[in-house]
């Protein structure tokens, strides 16, 4: 096994006066809906994150926490709403275009390019890095947050563990140089210990300036470590959370829809 982040932030602390909401939203989320096929995935949701906030989309499985992101994303087609990123309207279907405004994505199940050496999966993330600022990520910064990443530099990607490809997975993001970094289910199949080096690190990335929206099933830990946290059943927004929300209420959200999420819940 390689090398953990430096532990910064234990996994589930709520974060500190640099995750405090600015007034002004970084990305605005209207009325969105997506479809595939006759079924509706996404029910017109509204959802918003500030400059410097870290908002989280908790919810049990098939709740549409994933297609909310690759709508976001442009990845899906939107069947109806508008995502604006800094008030500016976001064109679907171009995620390529969307990553050079300073949005990157670390999809569920990473998504590395396991015959590639870490070394080339992280070039990719450079392709999208902007070219009108000095970039917030560098090599150096990089191998700090994630030592993986400079220790199996020479390694096929997909001859790592589970922890180590989400931590290459989410420092291939950081070179693109966002200002809003979405993570669907950065914890799904991890280890206790990895999980606590993933969630380590996204508070010192959150620390560096940088915005996450967070969709997690892990609903306890989210809400903690989250300022503010969407609750997604059935393709629309339950409520919203914060630290003060009990976690029986978000148990008895899920519930409404899915019996079975209990066990989904908890850390």
């Amino acid at each position: 096994m390689g090398a953990e982040p430096a532990a910064m932030t234990p996994p589930g602390a709520p974060l500190g006066a640099p995750g405090a909401a600015s007034s002004r939203a970084l990305l605005e989320v209207e009325d969105l809906e997506v479809t595939y096929g006759r079924s509706r995935a996404v029910e017109g949701i509204s959802l918003s994150v500030g400059e410097g906030e870290v908002v989280g989309i908790v919810g049990p499985n098939g709740a549409g926490k994933s297609s909310t992101l690759r709508a976001i994303m442009g990845a899906v087609r939107r069947s109806g709403g508008q995502v604006t990123l800094r008030g500016k309207a976001l064109a679907p279907g171009r995620p390529e275009n969307i990553a050079r405004l300073g949005v990157a994505m670390v999809p569920e199940g990473r998504h590395l390019f396991a015959s590639m050496t870490v070394k080339e999966n992280l070039e990719l993330g450079r392709l999208a890095r902007r070219r009108d600022r000095r970039p917030r990520f560098d090599d150096g910064e990089v191998a700090e947050l994630f030592p993986v990443a400079e220790e199996f530099r020479d390694q096929r990607a997909g001859l790592l563990s589970g922890g180590q490809q989400q931590q290459v997975a989410i420092a291939r993001a950081l070179l693109a140089d966002p200002d809003l970094l979405l993570l669907d289910e950065p914890s799904l199949g991890l280890s206790p210990t990895a999980v606590a080096a993933v969630f380590s690190a996204l508070a010192h990335i959150h620390e560096l300036g940088v915005s996450i929206l967070l969709v997690e099933q892990r609903a306890e830990m989210t809400l903690e470590f989250c300022s503010r946290s969407y609750v997604l059943v059935g393709g629309r927004i339950r409520f919203e959370a914060d630290r003060s929300t009990p976690i029986q209420t978000v148990i008895d959200s899920y519930f409404g829809a899915d019996p079975s999420a209990r066990s989904e819940l908890r850390r």
